[in-house]
């Protein structure tokens, strides 16, 4: 078993104002997204008790609920259309911070900095500025895999919920259950857990035509798209995730999703992230007219030029690690698993392979 760094995690929190818990957090290799967001509020609205057994953790973890505000910085990701539209669709108000106003997200602030001072304990962490780092050698030093960095810092949320917090006078855990014994109306759950994430994925506007839809120089197909081809002229919502573009969910007018896998069973799931890589190739090479063929055909030339560096550098292990990590989570549908093996070349790199670990950054 070889241990070798692959980049620095980026972490999504949230905290209860009113109780200081911690209802979720995602941590992944990939850049603050809409994605990522969405990622944290299900985590953060969704029973927690499976995402625990699956890490082997045996703590309670009760926070769940929708929240009624959410408040936000003024960062890209946090003004998404996907954000926008899925939190009106459960009731859920933004409140943005003022321009040049930082004491209004002292909450979160304060909790990331308690976060960050028990992340630079580890190894491998790289410190938040360079007088701290000084000579500390955070690749050789990077030890944990990304799975073993959320199930430590799960710990820490656990340590965190039950230690006395300096202005509560009581643990965040204990504030909320003493909340939660005084509300009057029952917390709000999402009627449909597996619909839940769909309405904060992103999303274009596209229409059906007799080919499909086309989405990203893809075409995909279903069944059901029949009966709405004739009706080529109206746009619908056509979601997709980041993580995994082996398919598509076209929302209809009722609020219902068809799932809408590739029109060619044989291509193999790819992350938006690969998608662009190849885009960019294409372009750099002077291709102006792009199709469905080249696009996947990079892709495996990409594929192949980073497993073959793998070895070399460390930016080939951490594009290596993205793609992996980004096709686990991006939960392909399980009817279409089958259709990821088509394709040998482009298979995601053997995840029985050598166990990769993480240098750890400050986020916020």
């Amino acid at each position: 078993m070889s241990r070798r760094p692959v980049g620095r995690p980026t972490l999504t929190l949230q905290i209860d104002v009113a109780t200081r818990v911690i209802p979720g957090f995602y941590i992944s290799l990939e850049r603050p997204s809409a994605i990522s967001v969405g990622m944290a509020i299900r985590h953060a609205v969704l029973p927690k008790n499976d995402w625990l057994a699956d890490r082997e953790l045996t703590f309670a973890w009760p926070v769940l609920g929708l929240p009624d505000i959410l408040h936000l910085d003024n960062a890209s990701e946090f003004h998404s259309r996907a954000l926008t539209r899925g939190c009106q669709q459960f009731g859920i108000e933004l409140h943005y911070r003022p321009p040049r106003t930082p004491h209004f997200g002292g909450h979160i602030e304060r909790m990331i900095g308690t976060a960050i001072g028990e992340v630079h304990l580890l190894p491998g962490t790289t410190f938040s500025n360079i007088q701290d780092k000084g000579d500390y050698d955070a690749e050789g030093k990077a030890c944990m895999t990304l799975k073993e960095f959320e199930r430590w810092f799960a710990l820490q949320v656990g340590i965190y919920h039950r230690t006395i917090h300096s202005s509560l006078g009581v643990p965040p855990m204990t504030a909320w259950q003493d909340d939660q014994g005084k509300r009057v109306a029952a917390l709000r759950l999402p009627a449909d857990e597996e619909r839940f994430l769909l309405d904060f994925l992103p999303f274009e506007m596209r229409r059906v035509r007799r080919e499909g839809i086309k989405l990203f120089h893809v075409f995909y197909w279903h069944g059901a798209l029949a009966t709405l081809v004739a009706n080529s002229v109206h746009k619908f919502p056509i979601k997709y995730n980041p993580l995994n573009l082996s398919a598509v969910y076209l929302e209809l007018p009722g609020g219902e999703h068809v799932t809408v896998p590739l029109r060619d069973k044989r291509r193999p799931a790819i992350t938006k992230f690969e998608h662009d890589q190849a885009l960019r190739a294409l372009r750099e090479r002077g291709r102006t007219a792009v199709d469905e063929q080249m696009l996947f055909e990079m892709v495996s030339t990409q594929r192949r030029i980073v497993l073959r560096a793998v070895e070399k550098t460390r930016g080939a292990r951490r594009s290596t690690q993205r793609i992996v990590d980004a096709l686990i989570r991006g939960e392909p549908p399980a009817a279409f698993v089958q259709h990821q093996e088509a394709n040998a070349q482009l298979t995601p790199p053997n995840l029985d392979g050598p166990v990769v670990p993480l240098a750890i950054e400050e986020q916020s």
